[in-house]
């Protein structure tokens, strides 16, 4: 990679930064279609937050931000525009400069796991659908699926009171029958999403009972570790269809790039993502 005096720069900000998988894809494909610009890593403590954005953006060669753990809620609270899903969500993970000065933040989580049920050819339309685990990715998911149809939506999260709220914003800002769950027993639904922790560690059971399940059921685990997580095994053991996380990341990197002004990347990765799927697929 040639960086010059000329290079439009891009920081992906976490704390920890070091397990960030983004600059190794998009500096690939920046490289790949001839483009000058560079994605770097910052680790930036969350007390710094504020801070380094009114200052990085000062930078006039600095053109936006990707924002890791645990820059994505915060991050909420300084822009001047924010996009429905990352409003709806209460988090962003990505940030640009406007031409006024002010930031506008996006969040792609929702629109990434909705392109891949379209790649795996799950249309979420009049079915019911169950989100466990409705942090900031779970929240981005059901607003998706409120937004693609869903007939009815489950929501159950460890953290009392967490699916309660998230089930009445999505209820005001859709008009869906969203419905906070005593736990995360998946009987009656079509669509199970696994968008909680559990799965990081090997020794980790599945989130919910495999054995509740139609045989007809659609399981999505956006766990990205351990792969085949014990969730993905128990239900290819009984004949279930079930995938993993990555082509959620895959789909997302087209609204990344085009968010960013790259929109003819942004088709080009859209009509042919295999070597993207090779990539994050590689543990």
């Amino acid at each position: 990679m040639q960086i010059s005096g000329t290079t439009r720069v891009f920081l992906i900000l976490g704390d920890p930064v070091a397990q960030v998988r983004a600059p190794e894809v998009f500096n690939h494909l920046f490289r790949r279609h001839g483009v000058d610009a560079v994605l770097a890593p910052a680790q930036v403590a969350a007390g710094d937050l504020a801070g380094f954005v009114r200052h990085v953006f000062q930078a006039r060669n600095i053109d936006g931000l990707w924002l890791a753990i645990p820059h994505k809620a915060p991050m909420v609270e300084l822009l001047g525009e924010c996009d429905r899903f990352g409003r709806i969500a209460g988090a962003v993970n990505a940030v640009r400069r406007l031409r006024d000065g002010r930031i506008e933040g996006a969040l792609f989580d929702g629109i990434g796991f909705v392109k891949a049920l379209d790649h795996f050819g799950i249309d979420p339309r009049g079915r019911t659908a169950l989100v466990v685990g409705v942090g900031g990715g779970g929240v981005a998911i059901a607003a998706a699926l409120a937004a693609r149809g869903v007939a009815r939506l489950g929501l159950f999260d460890p953290v009392p009171g967490r699916a309660a709220a998230v089930a009445q914003r999505l209820h005001a800002e859709f008009a869906i029958d969203a419905q906070p769950r005593a736990d995360a027993d998946p009987v009656g639904f079509d669509l199970v999403v696994n968008a909680s922790p559990v799965g990081l560690r090997r020794d980790d059971p599945p989130p919910f009972p495999v054995a509740r399940l139609h045989a007809g059921a659609a399981v999505i685990d956006i766990v990205m570790k351990n792969q085949p997580t014990a969730l993905l095994r128990e239900c290819h053991a009984r004949g279930i269809t079930a995938h993993p996380g990555f082509e959620m990341l895959v789909q997302q990197v087209p609204e990344y790039l085009a968010f960013f002004g790259y929109e003819n990347i942004a088709r080009a990765v859209a009509a042919d993502a295999s070597e993207l799927r090779a990539l994050f697929s590689a543990e």
